[in-house]
């Protein structure tokens, strides 16, 4: 189980990164970068990107940290891992009338982006702790 929600944390973080590279005229910067590593063609998808693939990707993200956290119960990590989706869909749905939305969304998607790092180098998984008297291990579940 704990694969599948790695695959989804993993596959949700580079899509909605994908998806937000695909609209240049929204987000100048990750316009060019897409532009840069060839991904211009995807501009034509713009309102796709924003209006469908985004925010689906971004819940798919939220929902597989929230199941992650059922598992590991590592109360930073839980943190961490929703913050990015939760700036991003709060910029596409009640803020994004501000002028200061799209720094919002731009510190999502690097927040989602350096998650997806971390959980790469440094997986979840429960604290094992050894007991000295019985020789025996016992897995605590560690909160933050």
């Amino acid at each position: 189980m704990q694969w599948i929600i790695q695959i989804f944390d993993k596959t949700g973080t580079l899509a909605t990164i994908i998806a937000a590279m695909g609209c240049a005229s929204c987000f100048p910067a990750l316009g060019v970068l897409a532009a840069s590593l060839g991904l211009g063609f995807l501009a034509q998808f713009e309102g796709l990107f924003i209006n469908t693939l985004l925010p689906v990707f971004a819940w798919i993200t939220l929902i597989a940290n929230i199941i992650a956290f059922l598992s590991h119960r590592q109360w930073l990590r839980l943190t961490a891992g929703i913050a990015g989706p939760t700036m991003v869909l709060l910029t596409l749905y009640p803020l994004w009338v501000y002028h200061w939305s799209t720094y919002l969304l731009y510190t999502g998607l690097v927040f989602m982006f350096a998650v997806g790092i971390w959980d790469i180098v440094s997986p979840a998984k429960r604290i094992c702790i050894t007991h000295q008297s019985s020789e025996a291990m016992s897995c605590a579940k560690k909160s933050y």
